[in-house]
């Protein structure tokens, strides 16, 4: 497994496993304790996983969570995903960057979310299982959603939209959000 950094956002890394494919199909390490600690992160901060299953354009997202935020490893485990990554850290290097990503069942590529920044993400397949590593316990209160069509961020979402939550369709935009965490 090797860790590489993100360059459109500071301290995110994306990390590739080495599958072992045969006749059977394959086997691969999806985390390594000691990769994640060589680049400076703590292996046992991630308290909780979860897992979401969506179908073809369903589409999940912008969500953050306010106050100290929360560090995630998101991986697609079956099928393929289009991500997306936002830096809202106001003292970051890559302040409002976004990174998109394809990630899969067949590469088994996780990506490290640093806190303060916003996720989402639409399914490509007809079936697409995400897999999340969160550093803190979930507190709903704490929930932060962005416009998925908000014309400042202009995400290239690959597909319409066939789904989302009322949340997500509802979702103030990124300069709503942001004159709300200044108030």
């Amino acid at each position: 497994m090797k860790a590489t950094e993100v360059p459109a956002i500071a301290g995110a890394y994306l990390f590739e496993p080495t599958p072992y494919a045969d006749e059977r199909g394959f086997f691969c390490r999806t985390f390594d304790a000691d990769v994640v600690r060589s680049v400076g992160l703590d292996p046992d901060a991630f308290i909780q996983d979860s897992v979401s299953r969506s179908v073809r354009g369903v589409l999940r997202g912008l969500h953050l969570r306010s106050g100290a935020g929360e560090a995630k490893l998101v991986r697609c485990s079956y099928g393929e995903i289009f991500d997306v990554v936002v830096d809202l850290r106001p003292g970051s290097p890559t302040y409002r960057n976004q990174a998109h990503f394809e990630l899969s069942g067949e590469t088994q590529t996780t990506l490290y979310i640093p806190a303060g920044c916003a996720h989402g993400f639409q399914a490509l397949t007809e079936t697409a299982d995400t897999s999340y590593r969160i550093d803190r316990p979930h507190d709903p209160a704490e929930d932060v959603t962005i416009a998925f069509d908000d014309p400042e961020l202009a995400v290239p979402w690959p597909l319409p939209p066939t789904s989302m939550s009322e949340r997500d369709r509802k979702a103030p935009s990124l300069a709503e959000v942001l004159k709300q965490k200044e108030s």
